[in-house]
């Protein structure tokens, strides 16, 4: 008897050479989930441990045409898009979805900068990020400096993420998932804002430990989730259960200061 084809979910994000976050950290989430996974490589990044030391934008086109082949021949069941870097990536990607991908859940992480300052989405993008791409968006998951950038608000306790959660839910997307990571406390809670009303998620903060990558992998998590078919709040909650385990078990490679992710804190 012939097994059902996996779920399959396309991933359009940057590389980081480090393997620890990126396109690299979205990858090897989607095979522990059992998804087939497909890319759009936006960006090729030099990196270690400890900080992003370069970085080379792809080609807008080429972007585009890495879409279009495998929508069109493969298809996709969930979508999760990570660092798009440019103003002219950021359209081109928004322009194939918007053609092609009307109705293939997308899990948005809007990726601004690396933990350690470095930009990794233009200023003039950000614009087109929530103009053409938001309204595209099932989810985002900003973390609370994205959220502030993204609404101009200054976020200091639960209140706060959720009136960003609003702000950021009239640009357009149905769902917005602000993560807790930055605050203090010892425990870690994220905002679920929907149609539906809002729900709360938290876990204990684990002392002492960082990974880089949580908030890719925590965006890859959910659209493997929606790609398995199931509800919005439980692939969040398949995801954090994911990203917390993965924390827990973190092999700690690479030497001096890490930075908990390439893609913000998650």
């Amino acid at each position: 008897m012939r097994l059902p084809p996996p779920p399959r979910l396309l991933i359009i994000a940057g590389s980081d050479s480090s393997g620890g976050a990126g396109i690299q950290a979205d990858l090897k989430t989607a095979a522990a989930f059992g998804v087939t996974a497909m890319t759009a490589v936006t960006a090729v990044t030099a990196q270690d441990a400890a900080r992003v030391h370069a970085i080379h934008p792809i080609p807008s086109s080429v972007i585009r045409d890495q879409i279009l082949c495998v929508l069109a021949d493969i298809g996709a069941d969930a979508i999760k898009i990570g660092m798009l870097g440019t103003a002219e990536a950021a359209d081109s990607v928004a322009g194939a979805l918007e053609a092609h991908a009307a109705n293939i859940p997308l899990v948005l992480d809007p990726v601004l900068a690396s933990t350690s300052g470095t930009p990794l989405l233009a200023e003039n993008a950000i614009e087109v990020l929530k103009a053409r791409l938001f309204p595209l968006a099932a989810l985002l998951t900003p973390n609370i400096p994205e959220a502030e950038r993204l609404t101009g608000t200054t976020i200091g306790d639960r209140d706060g993420m959720l009136r960003a959660a609003q702000l950021l839910r009239a640009l357009g997307a149905q769902a917005v998932l602000v993560k807790g990571g930055h605050t203090q406390g010892a425990r870690v809670r994220d905002l679920l804002v929907t149609d539906d009303g809002i729900q709360e998620f938290d876990n204990p903060r684990i002392p002492g430990r960082t990974l880089r990558g949580t908030g890719c992998m925590l965006a890859s998590a959910i659209a493997c989730g929606l790609a398995q078919q199931l509800s919005l709040a439980e692939s969040v909650r398949q995801a954090r259960r994911f990203v917390q385990a993965a924390i827990e078990s973190a092999p700690g490679f690479g030497s001096g200061e890490e930075l908990r992710e390439h893609c913000g804190e998650g």
